[in-house]
């Protein structure tokens, strides 16, 4: 719960349905807002206003970080620890883009069973899906499950994840491809916000560290990481599931 936030719309006597309305969100977004979810920047700037207040004191936790960099919103020390609703959050908060690159990417539905059916959603709502895993059948899932000690496990993890996805090819917004190329980072970016999962050598990303990262401009981190994946989406090719399938099941 965001105390000093509560305490100041409290204090103006506004409402969230006030708030929602002066930053063009909607009302829901404001009450995540309330429980602890940091705004992009322009909205910090307009709520801070709108309060008569200064920024630093609805989101104390900002101040004073510069020395990190003006995009570092957040990090944590593994996957695991971060909030299932920071995930949530930002899926239902996205307005124009949301874009995956894993290999496997399986937590992404094992933790969520209802994502498909989310990104469906997202999409009929003008949202871009682009979610682009590894191919099963490719050297870079070969070799990454060689240094992580798997060997054939992850080819299996990439068609199990897959299987949760099969729903939304052929959705208008929706496109589901695979690549073939060696990932340095594991990427979820939702329109300014994007959530970076470095990959250390022989370890699965879920032991890796994540950060969060806000989008300030055009050049610095995140222009950065949205090139790459600009890069591996243009040379990765749509998920067929039927040749998918037929070619498993021509390995049995």
């Amino acid at each position: 719960m965001n105390t000093q936030l509560r305490d100041a719309l409290v204090r103006s006597g506004l409402t969230a349905e006030d708030l929602a309305s002066a930053c063009s969100v909607d009302p829901k977004t404001v009450g995540r807002w309330l429980s602890g979810r940091v705004p992009h920047r322009r909205h910090r700037w307009t709520v801070a206003c709108r309060l008569g207040t200064e920024e630093a004191n609805l989101w104390p936790q900002r101040a004073g970080d510069n020395s990190l960099g003006p995009e570092l919103v957040a990090a944590y020390p593994n996957r695991a620890s971060v909030p299932r609703e920071l995930w949530l959050s930002l899926l239902l908060d996205a307005t124009r883009q949301i874009d995956v690159l894993v290999f496997s990417g399986t937590f992404f539905a094992q933790t969520n069973p209802s994502i498909a059916r989310m990104l469906r959603e997202r999409a009929q709502d003008g949202v871009r899906v682009r979610l682009c895993f590894g191919d099963p059948d490719g050297q870079a899932i070969a070799l990454r499950g060689q240094e992580e000690g798997i060997g054939d496990s992850l080819a299996g993890k990439v068609r199990a994840s897959l299987t949760y996805y099969r729903e939304l090819v052929g959705v208008p917004g929706c496109d589901v491809r695979l690549h073939d190329t060696t990932l340095y980072n594991s990427l979820f970016r939702y329109d300014d916000h994007l959530l970076v999962n470095p990959h250390i050598w022989g370890q699965p990303a879920s032991a890796n560290p994540l950060m969060q990262i806000e989008r300030s401009g055009e050049e610095g981190w995140f222009g950065g990481y949205e090139a790459s994946f600009t890069a591996v989406w243009s040379t990765a090719q749509p998920w067929t599931p039927e040749r998918q399938e037929q070619h498993f099941r021509g390995q049995d």
